[in-house]
């Protein structure tokens, strides 16, 4: 499928918060959803993630962070990806926890804009993989009322490291219990991206405010170029509809329109 094709649907806009500008390409109606592609970008899978929100009564917003959008994975494209994000980009931080990647004030803008224009409740956020932390980072932003971390796997360093400054995180806390939020976080069991460790610091940190999906390695789709990761795009059994994965992302689904009022 061309590049051209998986974006059909979607409305391309920059998004110029003072500092940086990226694309982000929109799809649905309804309250917002920021929908944080994984490396190596925004690739298929994330964009019919999109669909689904959109499906469900969502706007589903999908910034162009790096890559090329609509390019699907290649094993090359993502090796090429993380080390430019790793060793060149000065918006990402992958190596030290305590800190939140600079890009999150960016994304933070984002959600404001797309509140003010979509209304509903307040506005959802998902990231994934080398952007999992990203969505918990946002909660100092009082339009985010939905974090969903899929496959968190930052700080590369820090098995027990969260993705956040200390600040974010209390933050994040004080507003779960004044306003009776919470977080969804997921993961393959197996995946040695996302640590037992850093499963057991979001549970030691919020307690019954988060509620941690779990997946075994046969929910994952087969046929991909890496072990199962990728919840809610690569590895997301499609062709079963009651599989485990696509179990998570109803959850998701439904914790987004719940939350946001869609």
């Amino acid at each position: 499928m061309a590049d051209g094709d998986v974006l059909a649907g979607f409305e391309r806009f920059e998004f110029d918060d003072g500092r940086w500008t990226r694309e982000v390409f929109r799809i649905g109606s309804g309250p917002a959803v920021i929908v944080i592609h994984e490396v190596p970008g925004l690739h298929p899978g994330v964009l019919a993630f999109a669909r689904d929100l959109a499906d469900a009564g969502m706007t589903a917003f999908c910034p162009s962070l790096f890559g090329q959008p609509g390019k699907p994975v290649g094993r090359g494209y993502a090796i090429g990806e993380i080390f430019k994000n790793v060793c060149v980009r000065r918006e990402f931080v992958a190596l030290k926890d305590g800190r939140s990647s600079p890009i999150v004030d960016w994304l933070r803008a984002l959600a404001r804009q797309a509140h003010a224009e979509c209304g509903g409740k307040g506005v959802g956020a998902v990231g994934m993989c080398f952007t999992g932390g990203f969505a918990l980072a946002m909660m100092t932003e009082p339009a985010v009322v939905a974090p969903v971390l899929s496959q968190p796997s930052l700080p590369l360093n820090r098995p027990g490291g969260l993705d956040c400054s200390a600040s974010e995180l209390a933050c994040a806390q004080r507003r779960f219990k004044d306003e009776d939020l919470s977080l969804l976080a997921l993961r393959f069991s197996s995946d040695k991206l996302v640590p037992d460790a850093r499963i057991a610091r979001l549970k030691a940190e919020f307690g019954d405010k988060v509620e941690v999906v779990e997946l075994a390695d046969e929910d994952a789709a087969p046929g991909q170029p890496m072990a199962p990761h990728s919840v809610l795009t690569l590895h997301l059994h499609r062709s079963i509809p009651d599989s485990g994965s696509m179990r998570a992302r109803d959850k998701v689904i439904a914790f987004f329109k719940a939350r946001v009022g869609a």
